[in-house]
């Protein structure tokens, strides 16, 4: 069995930066254990699988170590996939996901993603987020996951987390976040959980970034960096029940896999 395989670097205008995912379209669904053992043999964040044609896909997203229920880079690279590499000419795409109906379409030169919205509360828990990343946040917020607000950008940037001690919290992400310099805020995404010491770039975790930074900053479109060593770029515009996602792709790599 040949199948497909491209590695599209997401959320960057530049080969070699932003986050890599890897992309491959399948006829039908082989068993998930073949997925999973692809993923893994990968080592990527994400690969993305999808099944469909005329505009509509089902789109499946692994880590090596498991399969999850949504992730941004890798939507957005599978679209790139279906726009840029296999000319598909529907404005919009939908893809069924363990998320539910994820929309795309191309806004210009960049992939805009239609993800949920979700609204964070405040955690009571602090000592241990803490000890994990060795620097206290003024703020820790939960949602799906775990948000630690800090006061400026030099303190995420600095941060040098125990993924051992993260490995341990109760969140399968811990975002941390604070205002940019050059930006309406900046982040980074730890999920150790997941097989992942730090994510380059991580669209779902703007599911609650966006939200909290919109209220925080009084405004609906916002520009966000994410500070892993690799770098990314993402526009966020809030919407009444989501958030528009958006960003650059460019394509590393194209091959075949002989299974």
């Amino acid at each position: 069995m040949r199948i497909p395989l491209y590695q599209i670097d997401a959320f960057t205008k530049q080969v070699l930066q932003g986050n890599p995912a890897a992309v491959c379209p399948l006829r039908e669904w082989p068993d998930d254990a073949l997925l999973q053992a692809v993923a893994a043999e990968n080592n990527l964040s994400e690969t993305a699988f999808f099944v469909g044609g005329a505009g509509r896909y089902r789109l499946r997203w692994f880590t090596p170590t498991t399969e999850i229920d949504l992730c941004g880079h890798a939507t957005l690279a599978a679209a790139h996939v279906l726009y840029r590499e296999l000319a598909v000419e529907s404005g919009e795409i939908v893809f069924d996901s363990r998320s539910g109906p994820l929309t795309v379409r191309q806004d210009g030169q960049r992939i805009t993603m239609d993800f949920p919205r979700r609204e964070v509360r405040p955690h009571g828990e602090t000592a241990a987020l803490a000890a994990a990343l060795g620097l206290a946040p003024g703020r820790v917020l939960e949602a799906d996951h775990l948000m630690a607000v800090f006061d400026d950008e030099t303190a995420v940037s600095a941060l040098r987390p125990n993924q051992r001690l993260l490995e341990q919290l109760d969140a399968a992400l811990v975002i941390a976040t604070a205002p940019g310099r050059n930006s309406d805020y900046v982040c980074r995404v730890f999920a150790p959980k997941m097989g992942i010491a730090e994510d380059p770039v991580t669209g779902s975790a703007h599911c609650l970034l966006a939200p909290y930074w919109a209220e925080r900053l009084g405004k609906t479109e916002l520009f966000a960096r994410h500070l892993s060593p690799r770098g990314g770029e993402v526009y966020c515009d809030l919407s009444d029940s989501g958030v528009r996602i958006a960003g650059h792709t460019v394509k590393y790599l194209q091959g075949e896999l002989f299974l």
